[in-house]
């Protein structure tokens, strides 16, 4: 299975492509659609690749009496929490309609689905990819029905064991070879010191024929782009227009402003990373020229003298000759020349030897 495949249509993650950012709208819409549209247009100004939402068929995410439950919390929109819960879901028509403006305004659209009917009709919606909540991860069934529709793949790994993970991997695998996992802690907002990003570099050692991302709930920007330089190749934030407005993921969500932020870091660490092959920079070539230095001549050295190390040093010196990592190996070779006190030592000056290139 290769360590790249295409997520979107023309977007394919893993190996030297741009890492894939998502905007986990999720059910930050505070249930109104409208809203919604400005939050897909948000993450498309600000450069996300994704709009994402949750979807959810509530009789078949929860039991009756989970629905039926009081819902006092400050975050409630309704007695219940399938009141609650209903005042956010967004209805098929309503997903189609928010499809259609993603599709308008130029950005991909998915969502979610947190049970298996929602998974059937973003099938149906024709999603680019599934993303699986951290909820869903460790539910076999569901895992197993979502991966035969052939669709890519997103996995969080929020509340999971390593064991768990490793069990998700072969079912998976076995039947979607397009699938990636994204290291994610389910706290909210998430404490710096419960992020683990080392798990990142874990999970590139144990699953390295896939690619790895993050979700993160963390407050701020850096710990998500530390994620990227790590070599996270999807990264999943929640974006919020107001990060006082009532419901629990707001706090954690990024502002317009953060988001922007956030994408144009990413997008500057991914060209600060460059090529793992060290060598003189043609962009070093005016910094070396003025303050590289070369071995000059310690004392006076007359002509046909075989070096000592004694008689060397190192300066920045004009014109150019040794640089210093040749200094060694001038000793036991003779000059040619008399060569002055302080006097750099030139290639012509020495018998037999020649300045070593720099690659």
């Amino acid at each position: 299975m290769p360590l790249q495949f295409e997520l979107c249509p023309g977007r394919p993650i893993g190996g030297d492509h741009p890492c894939f950012i998502i905007a986990e709208i999720g059910q930050n819409h505070q249930g109104d659609l409208e809203t919604a549209k400005r939050m897909i247009r948000v993450a498309k100004e600000c450069g996300a690749d994704c709009a994402k939402f949750q979807k959810s068929e509530l009789e078949h995410k929860f039991n009756k009496r989970a629905l039926e439950r009081p819902y006092t919390s400050k975050h409630s929109w309704g007695k219940t929490y399938g009141e609650h819960k209903r005042h956010l879901e967004f209805s098929h028509d309503q997903y189609r309609e928010l499809q259609r403006y993603a599709k308008e305004i130029g950005i991909f659209f998915t969502a979610s689905g947190m049970d298996e009917m929602a998974v059937e009709f973003l099938h149906d919606l024709d999603v680019p990819f599934f993303k699986v909540g951290s909820g869903d991860t460790n539910n076999f069934p569901y895992l197993e029905k979502t991966a035969k529709k052939g669709r890519p793949m997103v996995i969080s790994s929020g509340m999971q064991s390593m064991n768990t993970m490793q069990q998700v991997y072969k079912l998976v695998k076995a039947i979607n070879p397009n699938f990636c996992f994204l290291q994610c802690t389910s706290a909210y907002p998430l404490q710096p010191e419960d992020v683990n990003l080392r798990v990142i570099t874990e999970y590139q050692s144990v699953f390295p024929d896939i690619p790895i991302g993050y979700s993160g709930h963390e407050t701020g920007i850096a710990i998500s782009i530390a994620a990227v330089a790590m070599g996270a190749k999807v990264l999943e934030r929640h974006i919020t227009l107001d990060k006082t407005w009532k419901g629990s993921d707001h706090q954690a969500s990024l502002e317009p402003k953060e988001l922007a932020e956030l994408v144009r870091s990413i997008r500057m660490v991914e060209k600060a990373m460059g090529s793992p092959v060290k060598r003189l920079l043609s962009c070093e070539v005016a910094c070396n020229e003025k303050l590289g230095k070369s071995v000059v001549a310690k004392v006076r050295i007359p002509e046909g003298t075989t070096l000592t190390l004694d008689m060397l040093t190192v300066k920045v010196g004009e014109p150019k000759g040794y640089p210093p990592e040749d200094i060694f190996d001038l000793v036991g070779k003779k000059v040619r020349i008399n060569i002055g006190e302080d006097e750099t030592i030139v290639e012509d000056a020495i018998e037999n030897h020649v300045k070593k290139v720099k690659c």
